[in-house]
């Protein structure tokens, strides 16, 4: 005790806590969702519609840059309320001394140089210097990620950190850093240091906008050309220009992908995954590495007994005898202090697996302590390794003994052979020291057991070896599938753990993680590397052994360095630094630390491993239906520039007015999109390849060639349609067909009307055929399971609708500049827009009879 001078509680100002990351207001996410090039285009694009005096194009253009701010900034809200109903409460009291009287404060108010009590079941409010201890562990996994309790003592292992465990025992310890100050607020520190990096989509998206921002100011130059090769009128041709400028943006894109990506995140909800940032869920998709703490994420960080050694013989925890081995289990259930009821389970790891293992054969400590009460005992102690606890037993007593293997060992003399009291001879001591070899070898932890009886005190010399018992932290049954299921998917597992390397080899055998010695390396032979020879070495190693928070983010970045697009998991303190240098940081929602949730992209709502072969299926599923929708607005929009372009060159009349394509990219387009976006996939099916190059093109496997081709039939059908009117009518009154007859005709306005009806309407309603191949295309659409997508179904027929509206209400005519077409120019203008579905078909026939040929 200390009769320091009380600090009354208006004097302590609540420094004692971790800096929270500054969250971003409503407005300040608003602006977030406008920093990108596509957007800029559009703002560009809308700022020149207005000054043509275009005020309608300018308002479309601005309603869907709102729409697509508007929808990110309520999906990320969703997941950070989400995440706050995740959030758990962490001890929010410390009990100090004040004048020799124990008070309860706040912890968050705990001041440098105040002495905390410790007991069992606390949370070490702040870093501490230990001043005296009984028999004090703590568990600091969220700190080091070593699985087992540290024993403390006022010597070498004097310090607790803030935020780790009591699990057996008591101490006092006198506050030195408080707040930021502590161990785990200079990781935190590490955090805010480390990059956040924009995802792969992302990077692709943004270099896509680039390549459009180029094409559309060379667009534009080129009709500045043509128009002054022409001698038309400059301003006429402006107006052209900023026509064609618009139909090389897909305006509908930005909007569309977001869209995908938040509706992707109720679909991600349901395999118990919460998405923190939209573009996350592509880049799973892409992932080729997860680095994984071992302890709670591929292992349940609950030790339990597996193997033990009775009687002579070594069995498997679920096959002792109770009748048979009966000292052996009152012994471990006696000679405990862990306390576990269905509500309550505390104290040492180790100490609550023997209490498990009693459970099997429904023994609890409880009710053995009603008939064998303890009367004394000895408290473990660092010295003799060992604890001992002596019980009345009827009218005699009982006294047993836990501790290490060797010291139990060494203070025996006798051993309990089926009911029989045996010499320990040499033989029997080294039969039962192979054992331990063995025992150990598969990197269990070991507790030996022995007994005395008739003593009026606890004794531990001359004892009755009772036998061993092996235990570890079980790896969870699902880790093991999804490791195997990763290693299908061309994924890589990669153990990250602050456990000794024998142990960690084990564990990685068991999940078929890593097989040889020369797949593990050490934290103090990586700290011994330099970049380059860390870089190499990441290639081989799966298995990373003893190591700290700093040591994990080198191996996340050498991983990144050689080409591999990392996911790292994890639930401690310790692993959040890595955790935000990954390219996916995944935090454990029910056991995560706060820093460790706040500093990854995607929490697990229910801690499972197994959740994020799921979640990494969704995201190549999720990119797959984005890069379908990314083809689909770009071959639609190359059949645009090509339409108006050949056009131009040709010095005829542009075939489409810049509300006519604003029209299609922001209306008709966006919905066959944003289905396509949506479409249900098989996961399970991604899961069967490898994960696509970090650096893959959106045009990789074929998509250029579709854009290309679409786009080009796209346009061919588009000029068919806008010249249909003036060929029939040269035709009509035999008149030979020529580009000059063709400018005539087409320079008288109702003429001229109509073809760009007909242009308008069939590039419009030719998309939406061109939609419903896109949803495969490697599949006839006659095998497509249609009603798998009723999005697609109600976009077609809506834009089928929208066209109808454009052509067929006066106000809407009046507007676009359209004209009223009759049933059989209907006919003729939907014969011409299915062309996309029609060659969609012949390129299934001819590939399923190429491939039947060979």
């Amino acid at each position: 005790m200390t009769n320091q001078t009380p600090i009354s509680q208006e004097t302590r100002r609540g420094q004692n806590q971790l800096d929270e990351a500054k969250k971003a207001t409503p407005i300040g996410t608003f602006f977030q969702q406008l920093n990108d090039p596509l957007i800029y285009i559009l703002f560009a694009a809308a700022a020149i519609s207005t000054m043509l005096g275009e005020i309608g194009d300018t308002a479309i253009i601005l309603v869907v840059i709102f729409v697509n701010a508007v929808v990110g900034v309520i999906q990320e809200g969703k997941a950070q309320r989400a995440l706050d109903a995740l959030k758990e409460m962490t001890s929010p009291t410390a009990l100090i001394d004040i004048n020799g009287i124990p008070a309860e404060i706040p912890a968050k108010d705990l001041i440098v140089g105040d002495l905390v009590y410790l007991d069992a079941g606390r949370q070490v409010p702040a870093d501490l210097v230990l001043t005296s201890v009984s028999s004090l562990k703590i568990e600091e996994s969220a700190l080091t990620g070593e699985s087992l309790p540290v024993e403390k003592d006022t010597l070498s292992e004097n310090k607790a950190y803030m935020s780790t465990n009591v699990t057996y025992g008591k101490g006092t310890g006198r506050v030195t850093a408080i707040g930021m100050d502590t161990e785990i607020g200079k990781i935190a520190k590490m955090i805010n240091t480390a990059p956040t990096e924009m995802t792969p989509l992302q990077k692709r998206l943004g270099d896509l906008g680039k390549v459009l921002s180029v094409v559309s100011v060379l667009l534009c130059v080129l009709l500045f050309l043509i128009a002054l090769i022409q001698k038309r009128d400059v301003m006429e041709m402006l107006i052209t220009a900023i026509s064609l400028a618009v139909a090389a943006v897909p305006e509908g894109l930005p909007a569309v992908v977001t869209l995908v990506l938040a509706l992707s995140i109720s679909r991600m909800v349901k395999v118990n995954t919460i998405v923190k940032r939209l573009p996350s869920v592509e880049t799973l998709g892409s992932v080729s590495v997860v680095c994984s703490d071992k302890t709670g994420t591929l292992t349940q960080n609950k030790m339990s007994v597996t193997l033990c050694y009775t009687n002579g013989e070594l069995l498997d925890v679920s096959t002792l005898a109770p009748s048979r081995d009966e000292h052996f289990l009152n012994g471990f259930l006696l000679c405990n202090d862990a306390i576990l009821s269905p509500d309550t389970r505390l104290g040492d790891p180790t100490e609550l697996a023997l209490l498990d293992m009693g459970g099997l054969y429904q023994l609890s400590r409880n009710r053995l302590e009603q008939t064998y009460p303890r009367i004394r005992e000895i408290t473990f102690s660092s010295e003799r390794k060992m604890m001992t606890t002596l019980h009345r037993s009827g009218s005699s007593t009982v006294s047993y003994t836990k501790g290490s293997p060797d010291d139990v060992l060494g203070k025996s003399s006798q051993i309990l052979l089926n009911g029989k009291i045996l010499p320990l001879t040499s033989q029997r001591r080294n039969d039962i020291r192979r054992i331990l070899d063995r025992l150990t070898s598969h990197a269990l932890r070991v507790l030996a057991l022995a007994m005395r009886t008739g003593d009026s005190s606890p004794q531990e010399t001359d004892m009755i070896f009772l036998g061993l018992a092996g235990m570890k932290d079980p790896i969870r049954p699902e880790a093991a599938k999804a490791v195997q299921d990763f290693k299908k998917a061309g994924v890589r597992t990669v153990m990250i753990t602050g456990d000794r390397s024998d142990t960690a080899l084990a564990i990685a055998r068991e999940l078929g993680i890593a097989s040889e010695p020369h797949e593990c390396m050490t934290g103090s032979d990586l700290q011994k590397m330099s970049v380059p020879e860390l870089a190499a070495a990441a290639s081989r190693v799966n298995v990373y052994a003893h190591v700290s928070p700093e040591h994990k983010m080198r191996i996340v970045s050498a991983l990144k360095s050689i080409g591999k697009t990392v996911a790292m998991t994890g639930d401690g303190v310790n692993d959040a630094p890595s955790l935000k240098t990954a390219d996916v940081g995944i935090a454990m929602g029910i056991t995560g630390t706060d820093v460790a949730k706040n500093a990854a992209d995607i929490v697990l709502a229910d801690d499972n491993f197994a959740t994020i072969a799921k979640a990494i299926a969704e995201g190549r599923s999720i990119y797959e239906n984005i890069k379908k929708a990314v083809l689909f607005l770009l071959s639609s929009n190359f059949g645009e520039i090509i339409t108006m372009l050949f056009a131009i060159i040709l010095g005829l009349a542009s075939p489409l007015k810049p509300s006519h394509i604003l029209w299609i990219n922001l209306i008709t387009d966006s919905l066959p999109a944003l289905a396509l976006g949506t479409d249900r996939n098989d996961a399970s099916h991604f899961m069967k390849h490898p994960p696509r190059p970090k650096n893959e093109s959106l045009f990789a496997e074929g998509g250029l060639a579709c854009t290309l081709l679409y786009g080009g039939l796209i346009a061919f059908i588009s000029m068919a349609a806008f010249l249909q009117l003036p060929v029939s009518l040269l035709l009509a009154g035999h008149t030979d067909i020529t580009l000059r007859s063709l400018q005539a005709l087409l320079m008288d306005e109702g003429i001229l009307a109509r073809s760009q009806t007909y242009a308008f309407t069939v590039l419009g309603m030719s998309q939406l055929f061109h939609a419903i191949g896109m949803r495969d295309v490697e599949t006839s659409v006659f095998r497509m399971k249609h009603f798998s997508n009723k999005l697609m179904i109600f976009a077609f027929f809506t834009g089928i609708g929208l066209q109808l509206l454009v052509t067929e209400i006066p106000y809407f005519i009046q507007i676009f500049g359209t004209c009223h077409l009759t049933l059989f120019e209907w006919g003729q203008m939907i014969f011409l827009a299915s062309m996309p579905l029609l060659v969609h078909e012949l390129l299934i026939l001819f590939s399923r009879k190429r491939a039947s040929g060979s």
